[in-house]
């Protein structure tokens, strides 16, 4: 028997909705949720039927739990762990997947004026967002919070296939971009399997290709978080990859004044101006390596920085509820 679905799905932690509306036959699509790098995951494809569906979304989860085995600074038998370990002692040797996206995040780092820096893994945690803040930090709380800081100390050896971390205390970590790469390498594993169209979301790190069943893009809509029941955009994606960062969802309030969770690396205050930063464009991995630099930049430095990159498109939303857009 042919059965239609109708899927309305809602993101909340990167303030993106997802529709995928219409009627179709339930045997070509698939979803499946589940938790992976500490996030939720949510995997959709369209393929012959129910079955390969489900094979290959069973491959795609176990591509980014071995991305997640090399990568996460929390596992202790990981690449990265190890590389953390060593800092200011030695060089570690890392598989040339680890090289290469260590060599990227410092290269962002740079493109971005250390407003993304790949080291901030290693910042002491003077903010939280729990409610519990009655006082701001001290300028001396906040500037040794970032004394470890500092993407110029990462050493990166191309024909050693080495990082090495200068400085005793220094730790890098892909919590930023990790979760991108991971959509961007399941959405690569699943195209090279031939399945012809889906998603892969990682907590709103979204990375599509081909189209829905009825033939009409991947529709995202941006939330707005001054007018909670209306959308500030709606995204079409076909071959593109999509990324928030937003403060309305962590933040602390002391004496009236909101302080958003993404912090600046160089200072170690919060970055302010922006509410919320979407880029989409060909890679989620480089999509949320931009929406963070833009937060800490702010909106005039933010948008001098994405004209850089003409594929990648923008919404912002101002603290005053402004929306700017390309």
């Amino acid at each position: 028997m042919k059965m239609t679905v109708n899927f309305r799905l809602f993101f909340a932690a990167a303030a993106l909705f997802l529709f995928i509306v219409g009627g179709f036959a339930q045997e070509r699509v698939m979803s499946r949720d589940t938790i992976l790098m500490g996030t939720q995951f949510r995997i959709t494809v369209i393929d012959r039927d129910s079955s390969a569906a489900a094979i290959n979304i069973h491959k795609a989860i176990d591509e980014i739990v071995r991305i997640e085995n090399l990568i996460s600074e929390w596992r202790p038998h990981t690449q990265i762990s190890e590389v953390n370990r060593n800092a200011g002692m030695k060089p570690v040797k890392v598989d040339r997947e680890v090289f290469e996206l260590t060599r990227r995040a410092v290269q962002y780092s740079l493109l971005s004026g250390g407003a993304f820096d790949v080291s901030t893994a290693a910042m002491d945690r003077v903010w939280r967002f729990d409610g519990s803040m009655t006082r701001l930090p001290s300028e001396e709380e906040m500037a040794a919070s970032v004394r470890n800081v500092n993407y110029h100390n990462i050493v990166l050896d191309s024909i050693q296939s080495t990082v090495f971390l200068r400085e005793k205390g220094m730790k890098i970590g892909f919590g930023s971009i990790g979760k991108g790469y991971a959509a961007d390498r399941g959405r690569a594993l699943l195209k090279s399997l031939g399945v012809e169209g889906g998603l892969v979301d990682a907590s709103g790190d979204m990375s599509a290709w081909g189209v829905r069943p009825d033939g009409e893009p991947w529709t995202v809509g941006i939330r707005n978080p001054f007018k909670r029941h209306k959308m500030a955009g709606v995204l079409k994606l076909k071959e593109e990859s999509v990324a928030t960062s937003g403060s309305y969802e962590k933040f602390a309030e002391i004496h009236g004044v909101r302080y958003s969770h993404i912090i600046n690396p160089k200072t170690g205050m919060p970055a302010v101006g922006l509410t919320s930063v979407t880029v989409y464009g060909p890679s989620a991995e480089f999509a949320n390596a931009l929406s963070t630099s833009v937060m800490v930049l702010g909106k005039k430095e933010g948008r001098r920085l994405l004209k850089k990159y003409p594929a990648y498109r923008f919404l912002l939303i101002e603290d005053s509820g402004k929306i700017r857009r390309r």
